[in-house]
């Protein structure tokens, strides 16, 4: 574990008694000599921090020299001794050595140790801040507390226990102000007095803002942040006089302050007062694009003031703040209705110098998003790099303060130093670690000085970046949209030939479907015109072969209209000239034979038609098929006619 060392020369804060020049700790009581005369933790051997103190630290030679009177640790109070490489807490009560040393059997009484004494709770560290300026460059007075503890004893012995002393209120202040100011700046730099005036979770974002930042910072230190109240936060106004026209509250704590917390803000500013102050923020935005734009690699071109800086690095956070609000608009008058208008109309203007074409409000909105997110993507890789060089940078200015401090504590302890020479040999030699230290301040400011430079060096080449990344989009969004017009025009070349071919196909099937009925209707026709004609006619029409077969059949057809009676006379007529009655008779029978012959063999003859008709029609049908909905399609067809439905081969 450490080893802290004493004041050779210096009195004890506990017995007051004078030691030799060499001696580290007192040779009464074995205190570690050069410790802050502080009575109750030192003398009545009550270990207990002050009101205004985090912590109490000292060493003793022997750790049973502390029972030079009952120990004591009250409730309000924590304490732990650091021995070896452990650290032992000692619970709350009063102890007398035997009892002490029979409850922590552990610890050494022989043994060197050193004692941390702390309070239980955290201590409040308040801040106040006048000129922190918001987006439009308003000044924002901001008050507030923030509560430290020791969360890490053996990180907090390595940084702070190397000599006996204490932390307080003062030296916490020293060491966080220059976090907790950037913190703020960018917080507040981020927004506008109309975004933090309506925003009824202003208090707790900035609460938890500057907790989150702190808690990295000082978890290297073995400190913690508990919480962290804002007492109040507001913006003044003052007239050419500089006298005070009045206060927007944009958050206050009720328990600390009674005030009116609701002030519109158009009692103080006029339409025409904002509109200057918009255009104000728009040109310092500007301004610092500009001058960003216009370094130079050289270093000595490039070195900017640590106040334009802080302001750079605040607004940036503003860009990336109206970014995130467009990227979660869902439209444009959402995104206006979101405080994000000046960036909104930014992209815009440079969508239009850029000739872009844009075809609807919507595909216009992805194009502004798109853009707002590869702005965003940028900024945000700036963001990162300077928030690790910043968080770097405050790291070694903590430590720096830190040592600054132990620097001012060991000069005002080697001047109560008795002896003359060592008293300003120790002087002497302290003041040289005072200058190596301004020196070490220096070269901080020139390391985040070149921090800064490289930061620049990176923002340029980021927006190169962003510029290359957004030609690559468009790019992508051109060819996107040469292949959706391609596949487009496929698709509608292909529906035009879908729709030509089913109308060529229906046309066709009509076309034979009416010439079918056409020729069906022709054969009924016929039919009916020569079945409706007399028989002189017939014969008359008849062709040659046909006629004497037509005879023939007229005259069954007689015959067979006739009775028995009238056979028989005919018969008998037949017969006066060449036949006999039963010759004339057997004549009849065959007639009547044949007549019945031409009457069957005329009934297949009209079946054999029929039948050739129906398999005519079917012979078209069979060519005719059917598409998934039932629809007849023909044969060699690849799509269905009527609906356009494919068709499987």
């Amino acid at each position: 574990m450490l080893q802290m060392f004493g004041w050779g020369g210096a009195g004890c804060p506990r017995c007051e008694r004078k030691n030799g020049g060499e001696a580290r700790y007192c040779g009464g009581c074995g205190l570690t000599l050069g410790a802050r005369r502080n009575a109750p933790v030192l003398v009545e051997n009550r270990w207990v921090a002050g009101p205004d103190e985090l912590a109490v630290f000292f060493g003793v030679r022997e750790l049973s020299g502390l029972f030079v009177k009952t120990l004591r640790v009250p409730a309000t109070s924590r304490a732990y001794i650091l021995q070896g490489s452990k650290a032992t807490e000692v619970p709350q009560g009063e102890y007398e050595i035997e009892g002490f040393f029979t409850r922590l059997n552990h610890l050494l009484r022989d043994q060197h140790a050193e004692i941390l004494v702390t309070r239980s709770g955290a201590l409040p560290v308040e801040f106040r801040f006048d000129d922190v300026l918001t987006s439009e460059q308003l000044a924002v007075t901001a008050r507030f507390a923030v509560s430290v503890r020791i969360e890490d004893v053996p990180a907090f012995a390595r940084h702070f226990m190397t000599q006996p002393g204490t932390i307080g209120t003062q030296e916490l202040r020293e060491l966080l102000s220059a976090p907790v100011r950037q913190l703020l700046e960018e917080f507040v730099g981020a927004r506008s007095i109309r975004d933090m005036a309506g925003n009824n979770a202003l208090r707790e974002q900035l609460d938890e803002r500057l907790q989150g930042g702190l808690k990295f910072l000082l978890a290297e230190y073995g400190l913690a942040v508990v919480k962290v109240d804002t007492v109040e936060l507001r913006h003044d106004k003052y007239d050419a006089n500089r006298a005070k026209v009045g206060s927007l509250w944009l958050a206050v704590d009720e328990r600390h302050v009674q005030v009116e917390h609701r002030k519109h803000l158009d009692e103080l500013y006029d339409a025409e007062e904002w509109q200057r102050l918009r255009r104000a923020e728009q040109q310092a935005r500007v301004r610092q694009r500009e001058a960003e734009l216009r370094q130079d690699d050289a270093i000595a071109r490039a070195e900017l003031s640590l106040q334009g800086a802080d302001r750079a690095h605040a607004l940036r956070a503003r860009q990336i703040e109206l970014y995130a609000r467009i990227l979660d608009a869902q439209s444009r008058k959402q995104a206006l209705e979101r405080g994000a208008g000046d960036v909104l109309a930014e992209l815009e203007h440079e969508l239009a110098k850029k000739g872009a074409q844009r075809r609807d409000e919507v595909q216009e909105w992805q194009h502004l998003r798109a853009l707002a997110q590869l702005r965003m993507r940028s900024e945000l890789e700036v963001a990162q790099q300077d928030a690790r060089q910043a968080q770097a940078i405050a790291r070694q200015r903590f430590s720096h303060t830190l040592l600054q401090q132990q620097i001012r504590y060991k000069i005002e302890q080697a001047a109560s130093i008795e002896d003359a020479a060592r008293k300003q040999a120790e002087l002497v030699r302290l003041r040289q670690a005072e200058e190596d230290a301004a020196r070490r301040a220096r070269a901080i400011d020139e390391e985040e000085h070149v921090a800064r430079h490289q930061l620049l060096l990176l923002s340029n080449t980021a927006r190169r970046r962003d510029a290359e990344r957004l030609q690559e989009w468009e790019d992508e969004q051109a060819r996107l949209a040469i292949e959706t017009a391609r596949s487009t025009a496929q698709q509608d070349k292909l529906a035009r030939t879908i729709a030509l071919e089913a109308r060529q196909a229906r046309e066709q099937q009509g076309v034979l479907l009416e010439a079918e009925e056409r020729r069906h209707a022709l054969r009924l026709a016929e039919q009916q015109a020569f079945a409706g004609m007399d028989d002189t006619a017939k014969l008359a029409l008849a062709a040659a072969p046909n006629a004497a077969l037509l005879n023939d059949f007229m005259k069954t057809r007689v015959h067979a209209t006739m009775d028995a009676g009238q056979l028989s006379s005919l018969a008998a007529v037949v017969g006066a000239g060449k036949l006999t009655p039963d010759e004339a008779l057997a004549l009849v029978a065959r007639e009547q034979a044949r007549r019945d012959g031409e009457v069957d063999k005329d009934r297949r003859h009209q079946v054999a038609l029929l039948a050739a008709q129906a398999g005519a029609v079917a012979g078209v049908a069979a060519s005719l098929r059917q598409c998934l909905h039932g629809h007849a399609v023909r044969d060699g067809e690849r799509f269905c006619g009527a609906c356009g439905a494919p068709l499987q081969s």
